[in-house]
């Protein structure tokens, strides 16, 4: 079997399942954390994959490396041509899981898909792009019986309205319908109405705004009053995908692109990709690799039980605010 394996495209919410799928793996689950490794290509420094890769696993046959974003550290062919040298050469004892979001224009002409391509032996790749807007409801339908639920024909067709292609955005409001008739009953086209305003999603970007702008107290607000209507790991879910989708965003408009390019490229709705675009032009790449570093310190931080994440979150919001 492969131990490196490549996952990219454009479904993040896909991707993002798959993830835990491999976590999942670990036999016994009282030493994954201590097998568990997560970078960020951008933010990481030094010896960091290094030292992941080869370390021994401790009372496990192997340990789990979760790369993120190859092509933003490696974006030389020099350097890419030494990091696929070293991917190549990892031990047995390592399982490497890359992972990129890619855009589906050109996706076969991309470095770590043509590499792959010829490593077929070493790799195993899989894609995940998004549906097309007229397959969403078909999604939609699908993911109400992976949440053990249903959902009309008719309300997966106004959800998908409201939603786009956003595959994570169609989940969690998923979630929230399926809670709200407590999976006794197939989801209505009533139900979408009174539950999916997307308010959350609304609520995450003015929380992001206020940080923007340096407004610690209007977001320890809008923060508090998240926490009372969301559980606060979806919330943090939510926290960190926008910092990374403003990353990602950041990035394409250095290249001179515009929010439609942002839309196309990170598959989401043309109302997230306006408001991402946005708030992406009030950060500084600098600024954003540092804040995504932190939030990757804070997600371990509360995964090894040394903080808790209600705390971890204003801390957050007193820092950056700072």
């Amino acid at each position: 079997m492969p131990n490196i394996f490549l996952l990219y495209g454009n479904d993040e919410f896909a991707i993002t399942r798959k993830l835990k799928d491999f976590e999942s793996e670990f036999s016994d689950p009282t030493t994954a954390g201590m097998n568990t490794t997560h970078l960020e290509a951008r933010t990481m420094t030094g010896n960091d994959l290094n030292n992941a890769v080869n370390a021994m696993p401790f009372l496990a046959t192997k340990r789990l490396i979760f790369l993120s974003n190859p092509s933003g550290k490696f974006n030389h062919p020099a350097t890419r041509k030494k990091f696929l040298e070293f991917a190549e050469k990892a031990p047995d004892t390592a399982k490497l899981v890359l992972y990129e979001i890619i855009d589906p224009k050109g996706a076969d002409k991309h470095w770590l898909v043509k590499w792959a391509e010829k490593n077929k032996t070493l790799v195993r790749m899989q894609a995940f792009f998004l549906p097309k807007q007229r397959d969403m409801p078909g999604w939609i339908i699908n993911e109400a019986k992976n949440q053990s639920g249903q959902i009309e024909p008719a309300a997966a067709a106004r959800l998908a309205e409201m939603v786009g292609v956003d595959t994570r955005q169609a989940g969690m409001e998923l979630s929230k319908l399926l809670a709200y008739v407590n999976w006794e009953r197939p989801v209505r086209g009533s139900d979408v109405e009174a539950v999916c305003i997307v308010t959350s999603q609304q609520s995450v970007f003015d929380f992001v705004d206020a940080l923007s702008q340096g407004n610690g107290q209007i977001a320890q607000k809008l923060l508090h009053r998240l926490l009372e209507n969301e559980d606060a790991f979806s919330l943090w879910g939510m926290v960190v995908r926008q910092f990374r989708l403003l990353l990602q965003a950041r990035e394409i408009l250095d290249g001179r692109g515009n929010k439609d390019d942002v839309a196309r490229a990170l598959g989401v709705h043309p109302f997230v990709a306006e408001k991402t675009t946005g708030q992406a032009g009030r950060f500084s790449m600098e600024a954003l690799e540092g804040i995504y570093r932190r939030l990757l310190k804070i997600d371990e931080q509360v995964k090894t039980s040394q903080i808790t994440l209600d705390l971890a979150l204003d801390t957050l919001v007193v820092e950056l605010a700072r």
